[in-house]
């Protein structure tokens, strides 16, 4: 088996600074599991995080977005307002197939990204892991 370009690891460290939870709009599919973990953090029912804050999508669910492009969850002064239980997808943000996919997409990514490229060196294998938890 080769090794990824990425062998020797991947500097990221999170700013919290919400573009990845801003602007153009998307999709961050929750699972069913998700959608209770969120209830349960917000002490909100169920029902209610799934009627308020999802909508269905391409046979899935996803968090809904405000109409400026912005995930549902993200407050411009809190930050991520779910963020100890976050879906997977954002979870391993930005080790995302789309962005290691080759030097030159990690490198696009860095333009967007200002914690790609710096602090901890996440290793080939975590990236690695990450990439397998969740296919977008």
């Amino acid at each position: 088996m080769t090794q990824p370009w990425y062998r020797d690891g991947l500097a990221f460290e999170c700013t919290r600074c919400g573009k990845c939870c801003t602007g153009a709009p998307g999709h961050v599919w929750v699972t069913d599991d998700d959608l209770a973990g969120i209830a349960s953090f917000r002490g909100e029912p169920l029902e209610q995080v799934v009627g308020l804050y999802t909508r269905p999508a391409a046979g899935r669910r996803s968090l809904r977005e405000r109409a400026n492009g912005d995930c549902v969850f993200w407050d411009r002064q809190a930050g991520c307002t779910i963020y100890p239980v976050r879906p997977p997808q954002c979870r391993t943000w930005p080790f995302w197939e789309s962005h290691v996919a080759s030097p030159e997409s990690w490198h696009e990514l860095r333009q967007e990204c200002p914690g790609a490229g710096q602090g901890e060196l996440i290793s080939a294998e975590e990236i690695t892991r990450r990439l397998g938890v969740i296919r977008l």
